[in-house]
């Protein structure tokens, strides 16, 4: 595969997520109960909170609006010593490590899930832990680890 078409299908599973992660983000800040979304709080056992407010923004932020900001910084590969600083990878350039950092996230925000679920898991869940599996396969690719390493 061109290394042009991989990028562009990781840029494409980061634009999906970005966007599915802020409706849902949305949805919850503005229905806390969950309603909206089908998700009754009484399903979750010691939930650290009275209601899904803060998982919204978290839900928002982390895997909505920062996937969509990585994806013209994928893209334009602009320098950022903020950014390189918590960066682990220093020969690669940040926005290719914030990407990986993104799906390790959706993972997290998975598993964190069916901690408070406990008894039940959904297909969905299942879905976006493969989801965040892709996403790192594809970053790990030999094309995409070129094409975003850094210049010596």
């Amino acid at each position: 595969m061109k290394p042009t078409t991989t990028r562009n299908i990781f840029l494409i599973l980061l634009g999906f997520l970005g966007l599915g992660a802020i409706s849902g983000g949305v949805l919850l800040i503005i229905s806390p109960t969950g309603e909206m979304l089908g998700l009754p709080i009484t399903e979750f056992k010691n939930l650290p909170f009275q209601n899904f407010m803060i998982p919204g923004i978290i839900l928002f932020t982390v895997l909505g609006i920062i996937p969509l900001l990585l994806i013209p910084a994928l893209i334009k590969k602009p320098d950022s010593r903020l950014a390189d600083r918590l960066n682990l990878f220093k020969d690669m350039h940040w926005s290719w490590t914030y990407s990986i950092y993104v799906a390790f996230a959706l993972i997290g925000w998975i598993q964190i899930q069916l901690i408070f679920l406990q008894s039940a898991v959904y297909w969905l869940h299942t879905f976006y832990i493969f989801y965040g599996l892709l996403i790192i396969l594809i970053a790990l690719l030999p094309q995409m680890r070129i094409a975003y390493q850094k210049k010596m």
